[in-house]
């Protein structure tokens, strides 16, 4: 199924990678220069009310009045929704600094699920470890009393994360190895959600439908799966060369919405003019909401059928 009517909205900065909803509809999102931004419903007013210094990707309402910031320079932190200076929640766990902390979700109880996306690669060299293959992303749990345990070692890119409605388990995406896990919280058995995606998931989120949101930023690059099979010397020629000569994505991005047993309910497809690398989902009152990598404005659909 094709996009629709999609409305692109400015953001006044570049790069709002994820975006979050509140209760009133105002629209949260993060911006490559560290600002977090606060947009009214309708776009129309844009309030700046934090400034982590980092680089903000993956957003999430903490408790009845704070955000939840994974800054992929800064850690894991929190801010007021009404603004105010960010507190750090951690920015190692289990004797290992957080090199690329990138997506979240909070349970019911303050629990925090999130992802540490690469031991090698930050923010700045994504693209080496999908290059590289590295398989060192970590699915973390901060409990409420601060305590950091792991729960996935060895993901390919870990990427975004979600619960499922009934909290049973959370869901991480492989940006490089093109799917989604679930863990079971009862006993910590993994399986699978969804595999085998067109395109590169990237951030995941649980809408207010009760769907697992999926997002799939471009599709597969044939030329980056043939640079994979290179010997590790000449990967490392191609990493070196300027961006603009190494494989790119495309601009055809997608969504994927998923009962918690991986059944898909919705699927939208294509490019959307102007606008493209969609990496964040949010579905709030039968509207997706989407942020962009590489664009200086977020995206939102009509109400979906």
């Amino acid at each position: 199924m094709r996009f629709g009517e999609v409305t692109v909205i400015p953001v006044n900065g570049h790069g709002p990678e994820d975006v979050v909803v509140d209760g009133e509809g105002r629209i949260y999102a993060g911006v490559d220069d560290g600002r977090i931004l606060r947009l009214s419903p309708d776009g129309r007013r844009i309030d700046v009310i934090a400034d982590t210094g980092g680089r903000p990707l993956g957003l999430e309402l903490y408790g009845e009045d704070e955000l939840l910031i994974c800054d992929a320079r800064a850690g894991l932190l929190v801010v007021p929704l009404a603004g105010g200076s960010p507190s750090v929640l951690a920015t190692s766990a289990l004797g290992l600094d957080f090199v690329f902390c990138n997506n979240a979700a909070v349970a019911s109880d303050g629990t925090i699920y999130f992802t540490d996306s690469s031991r090698r690669f930050g923010i700045d060299n994504w693209r080496d470890d999908l290059i590289e293959q590295t398989g060192g992303g970590r699915l973390l749990r901060r409990s409420p009393d601060g305590t950091i345990d792991l729960l996935l070692d060895g993901l390919q890119f870990a990427n975004g994360v979600a619960l499922a409605p009934d909290e049973s388990f959370v869901a991480v995406a492989e940006t490089g190895a093109f799917s989604v896990s679930r863990v079971r919280l009862s006993d910590g058995h993994r399986d699978v959600l969804v595999e085998d995606l067109w395109g590169f998931p990237d951030n995941i989120s649980t809408g207010s439908d009760g769907l697992i949101w999926i997002t799939q930023a471009s599709p597969r690059v044939a030329a980056l799966d043939v640079v994979r099979r290179l010997p590790a010397f000449l990967r490392a020629g191609v990493r070196a060369l300027p961006t603009s000569l190494q494989p790119r994505p495309g601009r055809e991005v997608g969504v994927l919405g998923v009962t918690a047993d991986g059944k898909v309910e919705h699927e939208l497809r294509g490019e959307i003019p102007g606008w493209h690398m969609l990496v964040g989902v949010r579905e709030w009152q039968g509207k997706l909401y989407f942020g962009s990598l590489e664009e200086d404005a977020i995206a939102v659909t009509a109400t979906l059928g």
